[in-house]
């Protein structure tokens, strides 16, 4: 009834709506019009979409303060590989046949492998009959010692220094094992080494998979060259390597289509975007990159065969190495396979993909006493 009486604070400003964020760093280039971001040289043989805000929204939260990075240890100590072993040794056990074949239970049940994990176990079993161990702590750091040992010569970073230009590398994998996130994750690494970076929507047979990696391109500043849901995926990436070649990328980074080792049509489409390559460039792709999901145990084996023998692959990521993971496939993989392992995945962060360390990895897995934490 009186509301005319009501007055104005004299200090209340009238709001401002917030800025909205440009979409910087996603590629709208089309057949037609052969345009692109100011970020790179125009190319007109490039077909692509718009990425629309929609997967623009779908990227992790960039305004968000950087935690501190967490060790390998904070990062691997929930692995049943960690744990198991973590109980076994804190009640000093007493040096016996019966410690051994506890130790080899913990083996496998943390995907060492039969194979593996009979081989370390063996050759402590003998170490142990020649008396060499004082105690067990003598016992777990000889075991430390054949771990490293195994895994070491798998231990190879990705080299660029001396590849030819662009260097294409092709990430292939089954569905649900983070290929499209290892992606964006490894266009930042490269980036923070001073390289740059094209990404090619090859996995045109997921529905949201081009929208996925175009969100990455967009957090990270990258251009992405892609086409339609169901384009031929030879084809958006012979378009990437041709627009990489024009505007002097170091590295073009392709994804490809989810799939299951036993699916062999999606299978030997993978070795017709080897051939398309071929065309434009005899060595491409000069890496091979398998995504493998550090949870899934020994069917990881049985990916690495399949998919080694379909498209030659030539390194592996291995993710989701923290939280509840078993952790001990990476033994497993490298005893069967000898491929270098050239990055792990330790969290959902963009920093938590990492350069395969082997002495950080294994001592992560041990107790925090025998590396003197």
């Amino acid at each position: 009834m009186f509301k005319f009486w009501k007055r104005t604070p004299k200090d209340e400003a009238p709001k401002e709506p917030a800025p909205v964020p440009a979409e910087a760093g996603v590629e709208n280039v089309t057949a037609a019009e052969g345009t692109a971001t100011p970020s790179a040289p125009n190319e007109a043989a490039s077909p692509a979409i718009e990425a629309d805000q929609a997967a623009v929204e779908t990227a992790p939260d960039e305004t968000a303060a950087p935690a501190a990075r967490r060790s390998w240890r904070e990062r691997l100590a929930g692995s049943t590989f960690a744990r198991n072993l973590g109980t076994l040794f804190s009640r000093k056990p007493k040096l016996d046949d019966a410690l051994l074949d506890e130790l080899e239970t913990c083996l496998l049940t943390a995907d060492v492998g039969v194979a593996a994990s009979t081989t370390l176990v063996e050759a402590l079993r003998k170490r142990m009959a020649r008396r060499e161990f004082a105690d067990a702590d003598a016992l777990l750091a000889a075991l430390r010692d054949a771990l490293l040992e195994l895994i070491e010569p798998v231990a190879k970073p990705l080299r660029l220094d001396a590849t030819p230009r662009p260097f294409v590398l092709l990430m292939v994998g089954v569905n649900g094992v983070g290929k499209t996130t290892t992606i964006g994750k490894l266009a930042r690494h490269f980036q923070r080494h001073g390289e740059s970076v094209l990404l090619a929507a090859g996995d045109t047979f997921r529905a949201a998979a081009v929208e996925q990696l175009k969100a990455w391109g967009a957090r990270n500043g990258v251009p992405v060259i892609a086409q339609g849901s169901g384009a031929d995926s030879a084809s958006v990436i012979f378009d990437a390597l041709q627009a990489a070649r024009s505007r002097q990328a170091d590295i073009l980074i392709a994804d490809t289509a989810g799939r299951l080792h036993t699916q062999a049509g999606l299978m030997d489409e993978l070795g017709k975007i080897r051939r398309v390559l071929g065309k434009l460039d005899p060595d491409a792709p000069h890496e091979v990159l398998l995504v493998i999901d550090g949870t899934t145990g020994q069917n990881a084996v049985n990916q690495v065969r399949q998919f080694r023998e379909a498209v030659g692959v030539t390194g592996l990521v291995v993710t989701k190495l923290d939280g509840t993971a078993k952790g001990g496939v990476i033994f497993a993989l490298a005893r069967e396979f000898g491929l270098p392992i050239r990055f792990v995945g330790l969290g959902e962060g963009v920093d938590d993909l990492r350069i395969f360390d082997p002495a950080a990895f294994v001592d992560g897995l041990l107790p925090a006493r025998l590396c003197g934490e």
